[in-house]
């Protein structure tokens, strides 16, 4: 199943499945031109894996850690399928990054390796917008990586039934594609990932960790429209506007 999260018709906000001929809720279908599809979730905090493929720390020049490198951005990074997001003005280096998204489906802590699947609610798509500019000059990465509408997600979360572990992750800018990978690259899996995140800090429902991204990275332009698409999920769609 895709659960889908819209505002109807009547403004009413909706959590639904997403279906072939759009999206349903209490016995109606609604065509997805009527409605407003919204973030699928509303996290307290998206957890950033960095560096969780080989070839995308080589297209950087850099080495693949050896325990996840983690690093946070808070709710008002999350823009929704569909959206026109404002990137920060007078940039020289606005980029794009296809990511996985696990979404919690429940408060957890110190989880074990083996029972991490036990509080995955399903899969979603993130693009990891990043400011690389200010990245650069950074340690914490507020300015490279949290400002407003950092984080697209969406449009669903999808049963983790629906997402292979070797699914294909691509991202196309204006139709052309530009990532193309498999979640099989990962350096560390979903499984590890849980494990390491939550000996740290507790994960609540809703939350998102987006598992990184692989190589392919690349410059946005005012007026992009941007695509991510994980095998198994529907594809994310937004544009990009840079003052």
């Amino acid at each position: 199943m895709y659960h889908v999260r819209f505002r109807d018709p009547a403004g009413a906000v909706r959590q639904g499945e997403w279906t072939d001929d759009g999206v349903a809720f209490a016995g109606t279908e609604y065509d997805l031109s009527e409605v407003d599809v919204l973030a699928p979730v509303e996290p307290s905090k998206i957890v950033c894996i960095g560096r969780n493929y080989a070839d995308h720390a080589a297209e950087h020049g850099a080495d693949v850690p050896d325990r996840p490198m983690l690093f946070l951005k808070g709710p008002n990074t999350v823009a929704s399928h569909g959206d026109v997001i404002t990137l920060p003005a007078g940039k020289d280096r606005l980029e794009w990054e296809a990511e996985l998204g696990v979404v919690i489906g429940e408060q957890c802590r110190d989880v074990d390796e083996s029972e991490a699947m036990d509080v995955v609610a399903g899969y979603t798509q993130v693009n990891d917008l990043s400011n690389r500019d200010d990245q650069r000059e950074e340690q914490n990465w507020i300015r490279g990586k949290a400002f407003d509408g950092a984080a697209p997600i969406g449009p669903v979360v999808a049963d983790p039934e629906h997402v292979a572990d070797d699914a294909a992750i691509r991202l196309r800018a204006n139709g052309e594609t530009k990532q193309d990978g498999t979640l099989d690259q990962m350096v560390f899996g979903v499984e590890e990932l849980i494990a390491e995140i939550t000996t740290y800090l507790t994960l609540e429902p809703g939350d998102v960790i987006a598992t990184g991204t692989p190589e392919g990275v690349g410059p946005l332009s005012d007026g992009d429209r941007v695509e991510v698409d994980v095998e198994g999920i529907p594809t994310l769609e937004h544009e990009v506007r840079i003052p």
